[in-house]
Order: C-alpha cells, then structure tokens, then sequence
C-alpha cells in the first residue's frame, strides 16, 4: 500500500511538471516573438532582490520598457515599493504555496501591457528549493545570494544553482564586517555549476552594479535579434 502511494505521488508530481512545462513553452514563444526578455529572480528571504530590482528599474528608466511581477506567500510590501519607482507591477499572493508558477505568470501578464523590445523582471517567492523546479518561461534564472547567509549554499541547493546562468553575490558592502569565505561562495557555485557567472555587487551601494547593467543589456540584445524581423525594426527605429 505505501509503495502505491508513493508511485501515485510521484505521478502527480510528474503530471503537475509537465502542465506547467507546457504552458512555460508557450509563454517562451509569445516572449520570443514580442522581443521580450524575462527573467525570474531567485533567492533565500533576505538577500536583497527588491532593493536589486528597484535600483535596476532607476537605471534603466526611459532606456528600456519593463514590467515586473512579484511573487510573495502574502502582502503587497515588495509591490509598493517597485510602484514607488513608477514601474508596472503586479503582485501575486501564492498564499501557502512556495514558488511561482507559468499558469500564475500568465494570468499576471493579463493584467500587465507586454514590456515588447523590452524587460520582464519576476521576483520569485524567497525559497532556494521549489522555484528550481518551475519553468515560467524565462530565458534565465538569476540567483542571488547574499554575503549574510552561507558560503556552502550552492552545496545545500545545487539545483537552483544549477539551473541559474548567473548568481549575483549581493551585499558586498557588509564584507568588512563578517566573516564570510567569498572566494569559497564561488567556488562551490562554479563546482556545482562550471558554467554560472557571477557578479559581486551591492545593490544598496552600487557596487558592481554597472556589470550587472552591461549583462542585462547584452542579453537584452541577444532576445531581440531572436525576436521577428517587425518587431527589430520597431526598436532600431525609437
């Protein structure tokens, strides 16, 4: 009897995967064709990724169209303050749930006007396990990790770090006063994945940050040549 419903869980797992594989697929492709590049921010509570994405959205205002989706179990705090920066955002409540998924992703792009040629930002729920496992159809997930918690990590969630193509080392102003093994941090990222890169940065006092702006707009550049010929055009001409 345990062994049936061991086999009918891990069933059900499978089934809910796929569903949102599928509906990630789809997003994937409307992003592609719109130019869009999305990207799902992932961490523990407390690394920092609100105050990441507020400080992105000042820099990049007027530069490039952004909306952003914010994933929390309850509130609308992260919300408030992305609106504060004049951004569009919109807030999804997971309630007991621990991560975002593609199906949530759409219905909150409903509500949102497309960012086409431009930026879609979603702050995950702070959680290093599940989110690893859920596609939304991002071209990639940015981990962030902060010198407050743990070099080890990457050890302890080598799938998220796995599934990330960059970690942001965040709060590298309060280095001076910790003892925190940073060379160690990278280390057993690049252990787990060769091929993440990585930015030391402080969001709160802009350390680092210039990098990370260099790689957005890479990668921004990178979805538009991917995007339909129209929609090319439509950018080269603004």
């Amino acid at each position: 009897m345990a062994i049936a419903a061991k086999s009918t869980k891990i069933d059900l797992e499978r089934d809910v995967l796929a569903e949102n594989n599928a509906s990630a697929a789809r997003l994937r492709r409307r992003f592609a064709r719109a130019g869009i590049l999305a990207l799902n921010l992932v961490s523990s509570p407390g690394s920092g990724k609100t105050t990441l994405l507020v400080e992105t959205i000042k820099a990049l205002r007027g530069a490039v169209p952004l909306v952003v989706i914010e994933g929390d179990q309850q509130t609308r705090n992260d919300a408030d303050r992305i609106a504060a920066t004049g951004a569009a955002v919109w807030q999804v409540n997971t309630g007991q749930g621990c991560h975002l998924d593609a199906r949530m992703i759409n219905g909150a792009l409903h509500q949102l006007s497309w960012p086409n040629n431009g930026l879609l930002l979603i702050e995950n729920v702070g959680n290093l396990v599940c989110p690893a496992a859920f596609d939304l159809g991002e071209a990639a997930k940015v981990v962030v990790l902060s010198v407050t918690e743990g070099e080890d990590k990457p050890l302890k969630y080598p799938d998220m770090f796995r599934a990330a193509q960059i970690m942001l080392l965040n709060k590298c102003d309060l280095l001076p006063h910790l003892n925190y093994d940073m060379e160690s941090a990278i280390a057993y990222a690049r252990r787990v994945n060769p091929d993440i890169e990585i930015i030391v940065l402080s969001a709160q006092r802009g350390d680092g940050m210039p990098a990370w702006l260099a790689w957005l707009q890479t990668q921004l550049q990178k979805q538009l040549s991917r995007a339909p010929v129209h929609y090319r055009m439509r950018q080269e001409h603004r």
